[in-house]
């Protein structure tokens, strides 16, 4: 693992780090906010899975989480959106799609399957180097995140409930199979049958049978993919008589920026520490 940059934010550490990726068969990046309690005992980890054309970077300077973090004593981990690098298949004009767009999903076509296993990275080998290289209790984790990072965040709580104590989302898209801006990336990755599709969409594990006690949406009315792509209301009814909790936020005159995501950062924090704590 290399080092890319390291600093000191509110009495913790942040660094970005970059390790060969065996999942994704690539260098991967991703950035770490270590709060200043994790020096005396292991800390309770949060899992930030960010948008569309994002990086790691994009929370990190925009998301205004590290006061808080350092306050709670909350882990931060901030993985890339999709694998990188010149031998990474892409679409260069298509920004659903390709480097920037890997919808946390393992890839089964090609020639998308050799590098885009990003639910296996997310799941099981970045939580393994988190786990040996610093000071967490992976007994305490919880994730979130925004937009395609939300719809990463809940589908990954509704397949692992055991491992993952919290889960909310900002602007999430619920319901990626039959959403204009998602549906035609889900085909390309993972083939023409839309069952196939199922295991990526928050809303159809639902109905299928999958279990989480409790999520947190925050949703800006004034988005402008609230209803091509986001539409929040349909896994509210997929959820009702299921017994699984919703909170959901409807705000006016927020829309899809990174404004939005660090106005309301706080609650969310605050509503993982309560359940991490």
């Amino acid at each position: 693992m290399k080092v890319l940059s390291q600093n000191t934010a509110f009495g913790g550490m942040q660094g970005v780090f970059q390790h060969m990726s065996e999942a994704c068969r690539c260098e991967m990046t991703f950035a770490v906010f270590v709060p200043p309690q994790a020096i005396a005992e292991p800390r309770p980890v949060l899992w930030f899975l960010s948008g569309l054309t994002c990086t790691h970077a994009n929370v990190m300077e925009k998301g205004e989480y590290r006061r808080l973090a350092a306050e709670l004593g909350l882990i931060i981990v901030c993985p890339d959106t999709s694998p990188r690098g010149n031998d990474v298949a892409d679409e260069v004009t298509n920004w659903q799609m390709g480097k920037g767009a890997g919808f946390y999903l393992d890839a089964t076509q090609a020639p998308w399957a050799e590098h885009y296993q990003m639910y296996t990275y997310i799941t099981e080998e970045l939580p393994a180097l988190i786990a040996e290289q610093f000071r967490v209790d992976m007994g305490r984790q919880g994730i979130f995140g925004h937009s395609m990072g939300g719809h990463g965040a809940m589908t990954i709580a509704l397949k692992n409930p055991d491992r993952f104590r919290s889960c909310s989302a900002f602007a999430p898209i619920v319901e990626p199979s039959t959403a204009d801006w998602s549906a035609p990336a889900l085909e390309k990755y993972l083939g023409a049958d839309p069952a196939s599709w199922r295991a990526y969409d928050a809303s159809a594990l639902v109905r299928d049978g999958a279990r989480f006690p409790e999520f947190l949406i925050d949703q800006g009315k004034a988005d402008s993919f609230l209803d091509s792509g986001l539409r929040p209301w349909l896994f509210e009814e997929a959820i009702d008589g299921t017994g699984i909790g919703l909170t959901l936020r409807m705000h006016d005159r927020y829309d899809h920026s990174y404004y939005f995501i660090s106005t309301f950062m706080d609650d969310h924090l605050r509503w993982h520490a309560e359940r991490l704590l």
